[in-house]
């Protein structure tokens, strides 16, 4: 029976970070090497990081992470096990690689040849597309390598290995980002790629947070009927050691007479030539092994994932950093809260400050809001009130002022007092300031620049407001721990800078608001398209508009976790000036 072991070493790496990139992919070969693996698989780019951007424009950065794949190449030369490295690759132009690693030298390399240039993505700007397929033959196996993009076309690489490369496994190495139900899109496109080519998938994913990116892993192993055979959890680094019945793909094609009809068909013409490596034998038989365990990790619910990806993009942005502390400005109200908790799973209660700031505005059921939630949550509690600052302020601008009523003006001011107080702690202590505003209140611009927009990361920044509110009711859903205050969700949205004041003196309801605002900002549906789903076309109008006129706004916000498929700013690139018709 034909079995090859391999293992998908699912791992957060750091852009950048050579050394230790470097030292994790050692650590992990070394671990395969214990589980008697014949191959061991590392995510697209896993020594340089994903993605590195303009680094790329930098030759030092090239021959630095050239440095590092020799590094491991001579580390591992005395290894059993074969590897798959994701890199740089230099030849005139530069590529994105995958290197084949064994006995002491690269018995092959791959350029990806699918380049996405949407969305995240800008690799046009960077690489060269590879021109030629590849599949590598290891103890007896035939294996195709294809990096990321390249799996997700019909007619690409997969194919060709499958056909004309004879390839009974297909390896695909990916720095995949998430999004909200990303993670079943993705399988599912995985298992029609592995049922229509009579194959063996390994996908090997990559984890962490990278800026406004989440790589959420799912590292997966599909079997020829787009089956998971085996499946790694998100939001975790992991090896994923799989046993791979190669036997059966042969059989099941034997019954399935559609590679041979592909060969020689007209339509063929996306088929080429393949170049094939061959992986020297090993130099004595390999130890008898005891089959492996199936390893399936549950699945979470839509909710529980995007939790997930907000605690590890919070987590790796401030570790990775190298910031200790980070400080929140807690108002009582739902949006800070989520925030608070996110903070606190993800460093630890010690390393979180939360901070409230209360005005005279400020009700004393949000003060004790903001108490009962820090104490619930074990996290750090510090109370200044902005009374006589906004004081001070008034007196300063009575004679500007003189003659006009009190506005907004005067409730940008109590913000802005908060932001100066929270960026003093943060110049003070070095503590990272986490700012509150979620995707709601920044897409319409209720907000305010340089008071609760300041900060150094923007956590709920891609999160609707009707998310919030389902996100911080599953953090309070376990009986033993709901550190927030019940009042905090139940009572109705303000931001309490005037008498009486509620967001829907100022917004729509966020029920109606949010699928305005994902229809036009993640759908690019119009105006009367949106109207046609049920809306006021007076409010539909009104919603677009102020979207668009707070642009500027948005462009000087603070980076934030991207969770859906098209968030503002890196997805999302809109002209600060333009005279777009609605």
């Amino acid at each position: 029976m034909k079995i090859l072991r391999i293992a998908l070493a699912q791992i957060n790496p750091t852009v950048g970070d050579f050394q230790g990139n470097c030292c994790k992919i050692l650590r992990y070969i070394h671990q395969a090497e214990e589980q008697q693996a014949d191959l061991i698989c590392f995510p697209e780019l896993a020594l340089t990081g994903y993605p590195p951007e303009d680094l790329l424009l930098r030759p030092a950065f090239i021959k630095a992470n050239l440095d590092a794949l020799h590094t491991v190449v001579r580390e591992t030369k005395d290894s059993p096990v074969a590897s798959v490295i994701g890199f740089v690759d230099h030849h005139e132009d530069i590529f994105n690689s995958a290197a084949v690693i064994y006995g002491g030298g690269i018995q092959g390399i791959y350029h990806k040849m699918y380049l996405p240039n949407y969305g995240v993505f800008d690799e046009f700007r960077y690489f060269k597309g590879g021109e030629t397929c590849k599949v590598f033959e290891i103890h007896g196996v035939t294996c195709g390598l294809s990096i990321c993009e390249d799996i997700w076309y019909p007619d690409g690489p997969t194919l060709t290995q499958a056909v004309m490369g004879k390839a009974e496994v297909v390896i695909n190495i990916s720095a995949s980002p998430f999004q909200a139900g990303k993670f079943h899109q993705r399988q599912r496109m995985l298992a029609t790629r592995a049922s229509d080519n009579t194959l063996l998938l390994a996908y090997v994913n990559m984890v962490g947070g990278q800026d406004e990116l989440v790589f959420d892993g799912g590292s997966m192993v599909i079997d020829q009927e787009g089956e998971i055979l085996a499946l790694a959890g998100q939001f975790r680094e992991e090896l994923l050691v799989v046993d791979l019945p190669v036997d059966a793909v042969f059989r099941d094609r034997l019954r399935d007479p559609r590679n041979r009809t592909n060969r020689r068909s007209p339509d063929s013409s996306c088929l080429q030539d393949v170049d094939h490596i061959r992986i020297p034998a090993r130099n004595s038989a390999p130890p008898a092994r005891p089959p492996l365990a199936i390893q399936k990790a549950r699945e979470s619910t839509p909710e529980e994932e995007v939790y997930r990806a907000l605690i590890c993009g919070t987590g790796d942005y401030v570790d990775k950093n190298g910031f200790h502390t980070v400080v929140i400005g807690l108002s009582g109200g739902i949006d800070s809260a989520l925030v608070a908790c996110i903070a606190s799973d993800a460093l630890g209660p010690q390393r979180v400050v939360g901070v409230s700031m209360p005005s005279l505005y400020t009700s004393e059921a949000s003060r004790e809001d903001a108490r009962v939630l820090a104490a619930n949550l074990g996290i750090r509690f510090l109370e200044i009130p902005i009374d006589g600052v906004m004081e001070s302020y008034d007196r300063a601008l009575a004679e500007a002022f003189r003659g006009r009523a009190e506005d907004v003006t005067e409730e940008n001011i109590q913000a802005r007092i908060r932001g100066n107080y929270l960026m003093a702690l943060s110049n003070k202590f070095g503590w990272l300031v986490l700012t509150t505003g979620n995707k709601s209140e920044m897409g319409v611009g209720y907000c305010t620049l340089y008071g609760d927009m300041a900060g150094g990361f923007a956590v709920i920044k891609d999160v609707p407001k009707t998310l919030v509110q389902r996100l911080a009711s599953l953090r309070n859903a376990s009986p033993e721990n709901s550190p927030i205050p019940l009042n905090t969700l139940t009572r109705p949205p303000s931001a309490e800078l005037r008498p009486n004041q509620l967001d829907s003196d100022s917004l729509p309801p966020y029920a109606t608001l949010d699928p305005i605002l994902i229809a036009y900002v993640e759908e690019e549906r119009g105006p009367d398209e949106i109207a046609a789903m049920g809306f006021d076309p007076a409010l539909v109008r009104k919603v677009l508009r102020m979207i668009d006129r707070n642009e500027y706004k948005r462009r000087q916000g603070p980076p934030g976790i991207k969770i859906t498929s098209r968030a503002f700013g890196r997805d999302r690139r809109m002209p600060i000036t333009n005279r777009s018709p609605y």
